[in-house]
């Protein structure tokens, strides 16, 4: 392994993090364009569902596949193959003239983020090797990371206003393509190491999450006894225990279930699969209340969460504070705590009300997901030997996407089966064609603005009554997880927790290296 020179540093850390800054900014950036998507190349609820899934769904299925990839044939190499195959899948979204070319288009997004991302952490770590120096490096990374998720929105309103919805698209490209040229002079290539693919690990965790998220998506629409959504839920509650059962076994798994032997970890794991539970799932449709129900303009909806981004920008340094002072746990209790305050508390709120009303909402759910982020790449840091360091981020990295995914289908899901009930009823009542109830406001291929005032005040209404029970059950959810995490890493009695700068925790997995 060659190091690169101090004066590199600079550079290399600039890379990863403008790289992975594109990256996390791509999960979310799509929401603001979706009700433009839905008018344009007429997509219905799961069509949007599966824009948003199909980059996530493919992100999360092959993202321990790309670090296995990158220590077998070189860190470098996967990461500029991921970054090259990521800005062809942008260009192909922006060009899409249909729906099912754009879902493809995404996928081959998620394949390119898969195999950059989990290269990026483990070159930092090799790169920085003084423990103070990398614990800025990451934490400066980590914020980058969490900050490509926060200004999504706030960037997506004004280019789709400005350029239409394939400007959030087209806006990789020139990233993407000046990514390349300086990752290529300024990134050092490692070692390789001989590692087997795990193709059965590979094909079952594949198999079993499309199976899940493709029976949660499809299930409102055609019904949750259709013999398709039926047969691939039975798939999912097969393949999935088989992947663990598998994994357990493997002599060089895709994900190293020994891991999960720390409390520690286990609990920075289900932080993370949380976090993208509740607020991936909650970011799919709030776009579509304040662009379709509020009457906001994409830009209007997008600058209303600046509050958000910059309590995140806040709360990463402080979050790296608190975990240097005090260990994860309270940044991370606290950070979903406040996180599942926000989602219960934005459900109290509808179409009337005033931004000054909820600005407070944004703020504190802002906070809370700034406090999450950074713990959890520093206890990866801290708990995980540096030839190790590649697998553990990619299967925090993994588990973060999964959540993402199962919250949009899962909250999707609830919010479906709610309005198709709830607007099935009244459409009934008003004497209206029940197929109104198979699009989401401002979705259907004719604009619910040419319907009649009795009709769109109904879709709106069961909107509304169905977003608020999938913000309070992703609140709960996420109230749950702030306690089982609380008892996961509540340090063991008579012992005072004394956080880890520089000084790794025992590591239970060691015996099965």
């Amino acid at each position: 392994m060659t190091k690169p020179p101090a004066r590199r540093k600079g550079l290399v850390l600039a890379t990863l993090c403008a790289t992975m800054f594109m990256a996390m900014l791509d999960n979310v950036i799509v929401n603001n364009a979706l009700p433009r998507i839905g008018q344009q190349l007429h997509s219905g609820v799961s069509g949007l569902q599966w824009v948003v899934e199909g980059y996530s769904l493919v992100y999360a299925a092959l993202l321990l596949t790309g670090g296995t990839l990158g220590d077998r044939f070189g860190r470098k190499r996967i990461f500029l193959s991921g970054l090259a195959v990521f800005t062809a899948g942008s260009a192909a979204a922006a060009l899409s003239g249909s729906t099912g070319t754009l879902i493809a288009a995404r996928m081959l997004q998620g394949l390119g983020a898969a195999l950059l991302t989990p290269g990026s952490l483990s070159i930092l770590r090799h790169v920085f090797t003084d423990e103070k120096e990398r614990a800025r490096a990451v934490g400066l990374w980590s914020g980058v990371s969490a900050l490509g998720l926060a200004v999504g929105p706030v960037l997506g309103g004004p280019i789709v206003d400005t350029f239409g919805w394939a400007g959030v698209f087209w806006i990789n490209v020139p990233i993407g393509v000046a990514g390349l040229l300086l990752a290529a002079r300024v990134l050092p290539e490692f070692a390789t190491r001989t590692r087997r693919l795990d193709l059965p690990g590979q094909a079952l965790s594949a198999l079993g999450f499309g199976a899940l998220v493709y029976a949660l998506i499809e299930g409102p629409t055609r019904g949750w006894t259709d013999t398709r959504v039926l047969a691939l839920a039975a798939v999912a509650t097969l393949a999935l225990p088989a992947f663990v059962a598998v994994e357990a076994r493997s002599a060089a798994p895709m994900l190293d279930l020994h891991f999960f032997r720390d409390r520690v970890l286990t609990g920075a794991a289900v932080s993370g699969f949380m976090i993208s539970f509740g607020m991936f799932g909650a970011a799919f449709f709030l776009p579509l209340l304040m662009q379709d129900v509020m009457g906001w303009s994409p830009s209007d909806a997008g600058l209303a969460g600046l509050p958000m981004t910059a309590m995140i920008v806040v709360a990463a340094p402080l979050s790296a504070a608190l975990t240097s002072r005090h260990g994860p746990r309270l940044p991370l209790v606290t950070g979903l705590a406040l996180c599942a305050t926000a989602l219960g508390s934005l459900s109290l709120y509808g179409a009337d009300a005033r931004y000054p009303q909820y600005v407070w909402v944004l703020l504190t759910m802002g906070l809370g997901m700034g406090m999450t982020f950074t713990p959890v790449s520093i206890t990866i840091m801290q708990r995980v030997d540096p030839a190790r360091a590649g697998m553990a981020s990619a299967t925090l990295n993994t588990l973060r996407e999964i959540g993402g995914v199962i919250g949009v289908a899962a909250l999707g899901a609830v919010l479906s089966s709610r309005l198709t009930a709830t607007l099935t009823e009244s459409l009934h009542r008003l004497g209206a064609p029940a197929e109104l109830g198979r699009h989401l406001p401002g979705t259907a291929p004719d604009s619910a603005a040419a319907f009649p005032a009795p009709v769109r005040d109904a879709v709106n209404a069961a909107f509304i009554d169905a977003l608020h029970l999938a913000l309070r059950c992703g609140g709960a959810a996420l109230a749950a997880a702030a306690l089982l995490v609380a008892l996961l890493l509540r340090p063991p009695r008579g012992v005072t927790p004394t956080p880890a700068a520089g000084q790794p925790a025992p590591q239970p997995e060691a015996a099965h290296r």
